[in-house]
């Protein structure tokens, strides 16, 4: 059987950020990625340093954890990363709606999959100019093609600084029809180090501000909630 590689599956949790924010979650994070942004905050589930903190599962072990901590009561499952979209989610999909459970996937559309389509929430975060890689659109719009079928499909963006901001409304433009989040960057992502609430708070205001005074009016600009509630710390 295939097994697939997870950097930690946990919750149920609030989800923290995006078109779901606040809803109950278990999240099943995998390991690996073909971005290396400058800051991520999730390299435990990046960086090939940790690979050997990742767990070989099968669909049948993944869907046990989740079974468990769910206790058996369907709610939703958010694939992450790293990149999910590297690996064959297909199974787990298929047996988790089988017994009324909903999934949500977030990638920076980098990877186009069949089984995109399956999913009840697809969250396609391209990567801004502060993140150090450069989007390639035709990965992109072949996700959205794949996705077609897809329960809700939604873009999300961060932003850092004001080239993020610029660049954020010139994909806005060229996919109208994707309604779009933005989150303001957290700068901070080392789990050990305490996360400053008036910093947060300031960079919330800053890109809220920045939205209003332009009149922009079709993104929705949300915090991270858990960073809000927990900092750094994994697992929440």
């Amino acid at each position: 059987m295939t097994s697939l590689r997870i950097a930690e599956i946990f919750g149920p949790t609030v989800q923290g950020e995006g078109a779901l924010i606040g809803e109950p979650t278990v999240f099943v994070r995998t390991g690996g990625c073909d971005y290396r942004c400058v800051w991520c905050d999730s390299l435990h589930a990046v960086a090939s340093e940790f690979r050997h903190t990742w767990a070989a599962m099968t669909t049948d072990d993944i869907w046990n954890d989740i079974t468990r901590l769910s206790q058996g009561k369907p709610l939703t499952v958010s694939l992450s990363g790293g990149n999910p979209a590297i690996q064959d989610f297909a199974p787990l999909i298929t047996l988790g709606h089988e017994h009324g459970y909903k999934f949500a996937l977030e990638t920076q559309g980098s990877i186009a999959r069949p089984w995109f389509s399956q999913i009840d929430t697809l969250v396609l975060s391209p990567k801004p100019p502060s993140s150090g890689e450069t989007v390639d659109w035709t990965a992109f719009d072949a996700c959205l093609e794949a996705a077609q079928d897809a329960g809700t499909v939604v873009m999300k963006i961060v932003i850092f600084d004001d080239k993020d901001y610029d660049w954020a409304r010139d994909v806005a433009d060229a996919y109208p029809a994707l309604p779009l989040y933005l989150q303001p960057g957290n700068p901070e992502v080392d789990p050990n180090v305490a996360v400053d609430p008036q910093a947060l708070s300031d960079r919330l205001l800053w890109l809220v501000d920045k939205v209003m005074e332009d009149a922009w009016f079709t993104p929705r600009v949300l915090p991270q909630l858990h960073v809000m509630l927990w900092g750094n710390k994994r697992g929440v």
